[in-house]
């Protein structure tokens, strides 16, 4: 499904141009203004996107008001972000529920383009009229350098889970927060394909905090190596080891861009927001006639979101969580933040760890691994000035043909591997960014922010080239024309009863099997999505191709292996892989954080 992108003029853009004169004609000025949420109202967008308020304060200062008359929770927050980094206004208003936009009359007199958090596809425009006030948006300033997190190459690395002091915004106190090793991200591991890893991990963290489970994200690898959400878990105090063997069928496995994390049952997005994340880099051997840049020039980016108190300390969104309950043998949660009202999204986009950071760049070609390691938001990356990526794989290894994209769209647990090319751009700050698409299009509910700059310096010697074809992993052949299993991720929601993120019906039960494979042979899967909001579907245990898109050849930059998929409201997408090496449980979810801990999440056993 293709993106429909914005122009590169609007990529910079925090405060939108004006509304279509077909919009305008019914958007009259009007002392205070009314957003309306009619029910449906993460398909449909607000019923009323653009209106308009006088500005200024006292009597001749506007009131906005939020009347929400859907079932589900939504927010007006502002793009455009003040000095802080913060949206200069932000308001949740629950169903069924009004509410007041906050700072409307402070507002410079202009156009303030705002959106739904927890449903970015949500867009409208408010216009301030009159004088307005003194408040107007601000770009970051990008004041602290990107950190690339420390490299561990051994066969036997030992990363302790432990309480620390890391910097995240530029001035202020450090955060605390769960790390591994004590920084955030931890320690990035680089490895070559069929080499094998042992990777020890100490729980030192406050004993609070519980047991923890540490899941190589996109890897092959044994069941009880997994990070099961159950069983095998590190205790506080204790220590387990992983064994990664690195390898597929006994070869080698590919050059890959996994990540490591936390995936504690109940618990994932908790532990993921205090920091258990970390990048993980399997390297291939030289590669005749393929030159992709190497050294400094190859960046790892771990793209994610936090919200800070003022004293630069993380919020704790889970707090008031819901409350789980029992009833009919399932298990659903109860309160005002339980599903489909229970999206974590962070105020901050941090990049390594950092808000706003920049980065010094030769004018030459870099390699860039991008992670969205975020809970919730999906972010469609693109540069400021309108270069292009060559993307050259996914996370799970080369794509058979490098793919030139303006934009690159990832949703939680996603990675893309892309080439960018600094040259001639000598002197220029170039800044990386998400950009929603088009209303209606693949995209259109990505996050608008700032992510991080490039400062480009001098031109340098330059070894690398842009492939066209590449050395991809294969992909399984001849694949069934049976479909083996559909997997349905939905919403249930039984009044009095409480509600919960489903797969095919039911809520994530450890103990229960929902399918079972035969070792050595090949499934077709099929993802269907029957509820309002997009999900992102990752399978543990293989490596996958993607086979269809609601009955389409997927795009040029899908076809080669992955382990996450975008599955949109009403969408379709089928898979295959053979199941090799391993037998046991593994694990099917969604990666949107909050969706896996409230129940989509489902078991799958490959038996001999």
């Amino acid at each position: 499904m293709a993106a429909v992108l914005l122009s590169a003029s609007a990529l910079v853009a925090y405060v939108v141009g004006p509304a279509p004169e077909a919009t305008r004609a019914y958007a009259e000025p009007v002392r205070n203004a009314t957003i309306v949420i009619e029910e449906g109202g993460a398909r449909k967008g607000y019923a009323t996107p653009d209106v308009s308020v006088s500005g200024g304060g006292g009597i001749t200062g506007g009131v906005v008001t939020v009347v929400n008359l859907d079932s589900m929770d939504h927010t007006v927050t502002s793009v455009a972000t003040g000095a802080d980094g913060l949206p200069v206004f932000d308001v949740r208003i629950a169903a069924g529920t009004s509410a007041t936009v906050p700072g409307v009359d402070t507002l410079a007199a202009g156009e303030w383009a705002f959106y739904c958090k927890f449903h970015p596809g949500m867009r409208g425009v408010l216009t301030v009229e009159g004088a307005g006030g003194g408040v107007a948006p601000e770009r970051p300033t990008f004041d602290q350098p990107l950190v690339v997190p420390p490299t561990r190459r051994g066969a036997e690395i030992r990363l302790v889970m432990r309480r620390a002091l890391v910097r995240t915004l530029p001035d202020g106190p450090r955060t605390s927060m769960w790390t591994y090793d004590g920084t955030y991200p931890g320690p990035t591991i680089r490895r070559r394909g069929g080499r094998g890893t042992r990777v020890t991990i100490v729980n030192r963290l406050p004993r609070e905090a519980g047991s923890m489970s540490t899941h190589l994200h996109g890897d092959h690898h044994a069941s009880q190596h997994d990070g099961q959400p159950t069983t095998y878990l590190i205790r506080p105090g204790a220590s387990r080891t992983y064994d990664y063997p690195l390898t597929v069928d006994g070869r080698a496995e590919p050059g890959s861009f996994f990540w490591y994390h936390d995936h504690r049952m109940d618990r994932t997005a908790r532990n993921n927001w205090r920091g258990l994340q970390g990048m993980f880099i399997v390297t291939d051997p030289p590669l005749s006639g393929v030159r992709l840049p190497t050294g400094d020039r190859d960046v790892p980016l771990m793209i994610s979101e936090r919200s800070f108190r003022a004293d630069n300390q993380l919020t704790d969104p889970f707090a008031d969580g819901p409350e789980m309950v029992g009833h009919h043998g399932q298990m659903a949660w109860v309160g005002p933040q339980a599903p489909p009202d229970d999206a974590t999204v962070g105020d901050t986009v941090l990049v390594n760890g950092r808000y706003a950071p920049y980065l010094d760049v030769t004018a030459t070609r870099h390699r860039l691994r991008l992670l969205n390691s975020s809970p919730f938001s999906s972010y469609n990356l693109t540069f400021s000035d309108g270069r292009p990526f060559l993307q050259v794989g996914t996370g799970s290894g080369l794509l058979p043909k490098a793919v030139v994209r303006t934009s690159v769209l990832l949703g939680p647990g996603q990675r893309a591997d892309v080439v960018v090319d600094f040259g001639g751009a000598t002197g220029q700050r170039v800044v990386l960014e998400s950009v929603p698409a088009k209303p209606g299009t693949t995209g259109d509910d990505a996050r608008e922010t700032a992510v991080m700059e490039f400062r480009v310096g001098d031109r340098a010697r330059d070894p690398s080239r842009l492939p066209s074809r590449l050395p991809s992993p294969a992909l399984v052949s001849p694949v069934p024309s049976k479909v083996s299993k559909t997997w349905t991720f939905g919403l249930h929601d039984e009044e009095h009863h409480g509600s919960f993120w489903s797969i095919n019906g039911k809520a994530f039960d450890p103990g229960r099997v929902d399918h079972r494979a035969r070792l050595g042979t090949v499934e077709r899967w099929r993802f269907r999505n029957t509820s309002d909001v997009t999900h992102y579907v990752h399978i543990h245990a293989e490596q996958w191709r993607t086979l269809l898109r609601d009955g389409q050849a997927p795009p040029p930059w899908e076809r080669g292996l992955e382990d996450t998929w975008r599955l949109e409201p009403g969408e379709e997408v089928e898979v295959a892989a053979r199941f090799t090496d391993y037998t046991g449980p593994f694990m099917i979810h969604c990666h949107m954080l909050d969706h896996e801990d409230h129940g989509m999440m489902a078991r799958f056993d490959v038996v001999p």
